[in-house]
């Protein structure tokens, strides 16, 4: 059965998001940004014509809305398999795939990444804190309800930047365009659309989140590496005669014990790397479900 011809930017859009039903998320907000960012640019451009006019007239240069979804999925499919991190080789069994994570470059940017998510979310946590104080002591000035919206603008730029870090480090889709204001409406109902958005909340949310598990990702890693590079490198201290305190000169590790130490050291830090490529799966999820729009 073939669809109406959409009569307004609303219904062509409607009709995208049809056509991209169990896309990604991600692509589904990329996609409509891009369709009502050039259809309301063709619209300012051609002020003399209706948008019923228009859609008429640009149908055959920007595609059906079927068409444009197709488009989408094609491209998609052929940008993931280029950017997409090589997969290690398949190992065949337990011990393979225990020690094949050292060939996987995933475990490695999901360890970087936790490292960094301390720094973003300190950042991301004062930026919040501050904003939000600033705004409600600013809100009975004249210059309140701007300050407001210029916040919850940033907020919405900084989910965007810490969606191309996740997607680089963690490796999952995150949208490219933030979801598109709309056409010019009121200022109080532009404000009333982005209060009732879930997505402005979730992001704040996410970003709150984000200092806490960066504290706990950094802690975890530190302390985790420590004890496995200090087993590692346990035959240095066999230059003072094996493991001591100081306190007695008492050992407590005699020296024929290092080579089973070097053993767990490499055990730990082996299952570090399975650990860290979980947990940075696992914070990718996190990350879309609180900063991407679900499709209506």
């Amino acid at each position: 059965m073939t669809k109406p011809v959409p009569r307004t930017i609303q219904e062509y859009l409607e009709q995208l998001r049809a056509a991209l039903a169990g896309a990604d998320p991600a692509l589904i907000q990329d996609a409509l940004y891009d369709a009502e960012e050039y259809l309301r640019g063709e619209l300012h451009e051609h002020a003399d014509k209706t948008e019923e006019q228009l859609l008429a007239a640009i149908a055959t240069s920007y595609g059906a809305p079927e068409e444009v979804a197709e488009a989408y999925r094609t491209t998609e499919a052929k940008v993931q398999a280029a950017l997409r991190t090589p997969r290690p080789k398949k190992r065949s069994t337990a011990l393979g795939r225990f020690f094949g994570v050292l060939a996987d470059p995933r475990a490695y940017t999901s360890l970087f990444y936790m490292l960094l998510a301390l720094a973003t979310g300190i950042f991301y946590f004062t930026w919040v804190v501050a904003g939000t104080a600033l705004s409600f002591g600013l809100m009975p000035l004249i210059i309140g309800i701007p300050f407001f919206l210029l916040f919850l603008g940033s907020v919405r730029m900084l989910s965007l930047v810490e969606g191309r870090i996740v997607e680089t480090f963690l490796g999952v889709r995150m949208p490219r365009r933030p979801p598109h204001p709309g056409g010019p409406v009121p200022l109080f109902t532009h404000i009333k659309e982005l209060l009732a958005d879930p997505r402005t909340w979730s992001t704040m949310l996410y970003m709150l989140l984000q200092m806490f598990l960066g504290i706990f990702y950094f802690t975890l890693v530190i302390a985790w590496l420590a004890i496995s590079l200090s087993l590692i490198f346990s035959p240095l201290a066999t230059l003072w005669g094996g493991l001591q305190l100081d306190l007695d000169n008492l050992t407590i590790i005699p020296l024929s014990f290092t080579p089973m130490l070097i053993i767990i050291g490499i055990l730990l830090l082996i299952g570090l790397m399975h650990a860290v490529r979980g947990i940075g799966s696992m914070h990718g999820h996190i990350a879309k479900g609180l900063l991407v729009r679900l499709s209506d």
